[in-house]
């Protein structure tokens, strides 16, 4: 019994060691020489302080931002540590409910944006912490943005062409911004006085 159960031992401590600590250590070791920046959460600094990271939804919720989509994650949505979705089916009356008055909100706050809502300005995403919205989200959203700054809404669309991200590969996904990343150029270019 020993002489199987002795190679079956040293087999077991063998590839602890290797899949436990060797691999995860140079792993982890290459990520912070090659990709430093991804390997830290893609954290954003602004003056020396973290205001944040390009992949975490954070809520803006004031006239001269642009707004992210709603969040499910958590009691007060944008919680990271709560990352999810409401798992709310299409005949939810609670998902209409939040979509209603997600729409009533949006309508509200872009009182000049007489279009049909963009999807993404209703509903949350799967993790609730979609850092970026579409273009079309961010379209309906010039006018109060440049208004509340007291900026020529030429030069927000503008803005907005500029921090735009295309497809991936051309063919992936839909061309999108990055809500922190805009409006932290916001700030820059047209500071609210």
């Amino acid at each position: 019994m020993t002489n199987q159960l002795l190679p079956a031992l040293r087999a077991m401590i063998l590839l602890t060691v290797l899949t436990g600590l060797i691999y995860p250590g140079v792993v982890t070791a290459l990520c912070q020489v090659l990709f430093r920046d991804q390997a830290h959460g893609s954290l954003v600094r602004r003056h020396g302080q973290i205001v944040g990271s390009v992949l975490v939804g954070q809520n803006f919720s004031r006239p001269e931002y642009f707004h992210p989509r709603p969040s499910a994650a958590g009691t007060e949505g944008y919680d990271a540590t709560a990352s999810g979705g409401s798992n709310l089916g299409p005949t939810s009356q609670k998902l209409y409910g939040r979509v209603k008055a997600s729409a009533d909100q949006f309508r509200k706050e872009n009182r000049s944006f007489t279009g049909a809502i963009p999807v993404d300005a209703l509903t949350a995403s799967a993790s609730g912490l979609d850092p970026e919205i579409s273009a079309a989200n961010a379209e309906a959203q010039i006018s109060r943005v440049a208004e509340a700054r007291k900026a020529d809404e030429a030069k927000v669309e503008t803005l907005i062409r500029s921090q735009m991200k295309n497809r991936e590969l051309g063919i992936l996904g839909e061309p999108r911004i990055n809500v922190l990343g805009i409006n932290l150029e916001l700030d820059r270019q047209f500071p609210k006085h």
